[in-house]
């Protein structure tokens, strides 16, 4: 099995920036692709963002140029920088990966709230 630990949500201003960052443990051999999702207030979970063990990213349209996901060389931590965040991006987020053999691990989420 694959464990996740997310860090790094909080409460932000419009404008500002944060970084999450999610540590897998375990199978992490079995890894091929994480990413992150997010879901809003009565809003259905979207992607974010995915990145690939090829370093290969896909975006959202709405955090294109304003999100990037990086992993480190072990490709078992991904991050996700966010800038110019906006008051839509609030939302818990989600780390996901996905497995060799089809299973998929989701961490436990964390709150990302982007007020005045």
């Amino acid at each position: 099995q694959v464990q996740l630990a997310e860090s790094g949500g909080g409460l932000v201003q419009p404008g500002g920036s944060l970084r999450l960052s999610c540590a897998a443990s375990g199978r992490i051999f079995t890894i091929y692709k994480m990413g992150w999702y997010r879901q809003a207030p009565g809003k259905q979970l979207e992607l974010v963002a995915e990145i690939g063990k090829d370093d290969s990213t896909v975006y959202a349209d709405s955090v294109e140029g304003r999100f990037t996901i990086s992993t480190n060389n072990a490709k078992t931590t991904i991050h996700l920088q966010m800038n110019s965040l906006k008051p839509e991006d609030t939302a818990v987020y989600f780390c996901k990966t996905f497995e060799y053999g089809g299973a998929i691990t989701w961490g436990q989420g964390t709150q990302v709230t982007v007020s005045s």
